[in-house]
């Protein structure tokens, strides 16, 4: 290893040994204990930083338990610190240590400063012949964000985490600058802030929607990527963490992270509860050819998966290195950040982005891994909400269906399936019928529940809700992506024109597809995630991957909705309609078996001729019309007693035409009175008394209570 520089030490007498435990740098009203994890470090220097940038170094002078620890009396709240860490630098090896790089704190939960992206950052010389097997001796201080010793005296007064019952919850998927850059009434300096998206008429419109969730993009402090502020370009997104306990600094109006729970408290006192999407699946130091700023230089080996060459990264992430979940002091540091939001800011819930990587294990996914485990059986972590997106890119990455007990999925499929059914693709009937009522192919089992399939027709990844019927292809020009294969992969269709149009019967089809689709995410069981924007059917342009969009094509437009209102309105028709009648929302699964002591079944899947569907009808692979019988006395629970909820018959017709459905008519079912449809043009009072007969309106859906 090249000679390291030489240490300056300051005022030794000034350290105690402190302890090694809790990592990070705490407090205690008299001084500051820092702690530090390092299986494989020689030693290790904690460097203070004074207003001028000026750094002193100490010796960190206790190691326990893999832990490098040391408490100093006289350094308190404001201090700005990082780490250089010592160990033998030999990539071959899996170690890249590198004390001339300073090293920011995993446990930081304030960060100060932005990083300058320069050659310094990087542990090897950049441009050597022998890439990153040399050894950079530049120092990298001037170039990265510190850390910040803290004191932490917020009032969060009565504020506690909602615990919303799943089966009552609807996720409204958003970006925190996004949301507000534009809004009219959010002062101009709080737009696209935490302060911003907790002003009042902020939230007064999100409760009016009906949504019971708010789930933030990427929060935690993260990078924007050379490549993109080349090109005048940054990470919107902020899938490229680097501090897992602090917050992006752009989103901070004050600058504190107390604004932070400033709006969870906010969110809270309006019945809102606030999920984190978070990443803990890699780190922004990228591969081999990364930049060195903390895990890699503080133990690589321990920190990430190497290959079967150490040198190399398993990259199951697609993003260069994969954190390494099989560690145990990775497991904890993950558990630990997790922690620290639910306990310390109040986050109701987590969407974890890649979470199949948290469940691998050398051999492949396990779902008793580690991990999953130690979620598992915390006492706080197990009551928050945990969403899995359920792949990665290693070997058999797709999982939906495969997590544990008390996990919920992003289910894709449902989201697939319901795209290809409304643009009228053959032979989808049968599937949809399976995604329509909780998917129970893939989470009836090990006791878990409907909710646990959170089901989606848009996110922030993909078209929007307006674009998927607007648009045949991509249109990522602004990315600077060639636009020229044809292929979306979205399963969009633009109805007989490309984007916008004067043309009134597309707008007007365009408009009942938006609702078809929303009334699919809003009636199905599971756990409905809206995408912000799309109930006032925001566009892109056509562009179905804004990661690098931070500016007018992601915020949303609040002065423009072409639909003057009404997606929005309808939204609140089917939230209400959600709230109005529990059986939309019953914790069971329907399986449409005969209840002898009842007498009913729960659900009855009906043909358009009024008979039961049969395995003809659901192998025709021109059927695209459908009646399902939702029994308002079946059973509701594990209790044997006659359920009091209303009877629901939801009629859904993806066809281009008419077509006539022959009402039930049996002595319960008399009359049927129209409560929700997908068709703008019907009244209320479409079915007489008596009448045996509905035509349901070409593509449309038709909900009915039965009025007997």
């Amino acid at each position: 290893m090249p000679n390291a520089p030489t240490p300056k030490y300051a005022s030794p007498s000034r350290v105690r040994e402190g302890r090694p435990f809790p990592r990070g740098a705490t407090y205690d009203g008299k001084g500051t204990n820092f702690a530090l994890f390092s299986a494989n470090a020689t030693a290790v220097e904690l460097c203070l930083f004074d207003e001028a940038g000026n750094e002193t170094r100490i010796e960190l002078p206790e190691y326990t338990n893999e832990i490098w620890h040391g408490y100093l009396p006289d350094v308190g709240p404001g201090q700005r610190y990082g780490y250089r860490v010592h160990g033998p630098y030999a990539p071959a090896e899996g170690h890249r240590f590198n004390p001339n790089k300073l090293l920011l704190d995993p446990y930081a939960v304030e960060i100060e400063g932005d990083l300058i992206w320069a050659d310094e950052l990087y542990g090897y010389t950049v441009g050597h012949p022998d890439g990153d097997l040399s050894f950079d001796e530049r120092d990298s201080a001037p170039f990265m964000p510190k850390a910040v010793v803290v004191q932490d005296d917020y009032d969060w007064e009565d504020d506690e985490r909602l615990l919303t019952p799943w089966s009552q919850t609807l996720v409204y998927e958003t970006h925190v600058r996004g949301y507000t850059k534009r809004h009219p009434q959010v002062p101009q300096d709080l737009q696209g802030t935490f302060a911003g998206l907790a002003q009042a008429p902020v939230l007064d419109y999100i409760k009016s929607l009906g949504v019971s969730a708010v789930e933030l993009l990427p929060v935690h402090a993260y990078l924007d990527d050379q490549h993109l502020l080349d090109r005048d370009l940054r990470n919107y997104w902020g899938y490229n963490t680097l501090g897992f306990f602090a917050l992006k600094s752009r989103y901070l109006a004050s600058g504190h992270r107390d604004e932070f729970r400033d709006m969870v408290k906010a969110m809270h006192r309006k019945g809102l509860e606030v999920i984190l999407d978070v990443v803990y699946n890699h780190t922004a130091e990228g591969n081999e050819m990364g930049p060195t700023l903390s895990f890699k230089g503080i133990d690589n080996a321990s920190y990430y998966r190497l290959a079967d060459d150490p040198r190399y990264y398993i990259n199951d992430t697609g993003t260069g290195n994969t954190l390494n979940l099989s560690n145990f002091r990775v497991v904890q540091f993950v558990n630990d950040s997790l922690r620290y939001w639910a306990r310390e800011m109040h986050v109701d819930g987590f969407r974890f982005d890649l979470a199949t990587i948290l469940g691998r294990e050398p051999s492949g996914f396990d779902q008793r891994g580690g991990f999953l485990d130690a979620c598992g059986q915390d006492p706080l972590l197990s009551q928050v909400k945990l969403i899995a997106e359920p792949w990665d890119c290693g070997p058999g990455g797709y999982q939906v269906g495969h997590f544990p007990p008390g996990w919920a999925e992003w289910n894709d499929k449902f989201r697939d399936n319901a795209r290809a059914f409304w643009r009228g693709d053959e032979g989808k009937l049968a599937e949809f019928a399976t995604r329509f009522t909780g998917s129970a192919d893939l989470f009836d089992r090990r006791g878990r529940r409907p909710w646990s399939s959170v089901n989606f027709i848009t996110a922030h990844d993909g078209f929007t809700l307006r674009d998927l019927v607007s648009y045949n292809e991509k249109h990522n020009e602004a990315n600077g992506e060639n636009n020229q294969d044809g292929s979306n992969n979205d399963g969009s269709c633009n109805y007989g024109a490309e984007g916008p149009t004067d043309d009134a019967q597309i707008n007007a089809l365009r408009e009942r597809q938006m609702r078809n689709l929303l009334a699919t995410l809003l009636l199905a069981k599971g756990t409905p995630m809206l995408l912000a924007g799309d109930e006032r059917a925001q566009t892109q342009g056509g562009n179905n991957n804004t990661y690098c969009q931070d500016n007018e094509i992601t915020w949303i437009d609040w002065d423009a909705d072409p639909t003057e209102g009404r997606l929005a309105d309808f939204v609140r028709q089917l939230t209400a309609l959600r709230r109005r009648y529990p059986i939309l929302t019953r914790g069971r699964f329907l399986n449409g078996q005969y209840n002898e002591q009842a007498g009913v079944r729960d659900l009855t899947w009906l043909n358009p001729g009024g008979s039961e569907m049969e395995d003809a009808h659901w192998s025709d692979g021109g059927a695209r019309s459908v009646g399902l019988l939702l029994e308002g006395k079946a059973q509701v629970s594990g209790v044997r007693e006659y359920g009091q909820d209303a009877t629901l018959l939801i009629l859904i017709n993806a066809y281009h035409e008419g077509v006539n459905f022959r009402l039930p008519d049996s002595e319960t079912h008399l009359k049927w009175e129209l409560v929700l449809s997908t068709d703008d043009a019907l009244g209320t009072d479409v079915v007489p008394e008596g009448a045996q007969d509905f035509l349901a309106p070409p593509r449309s859906i038709s909900v009915f209570e039965c009025k007997s």
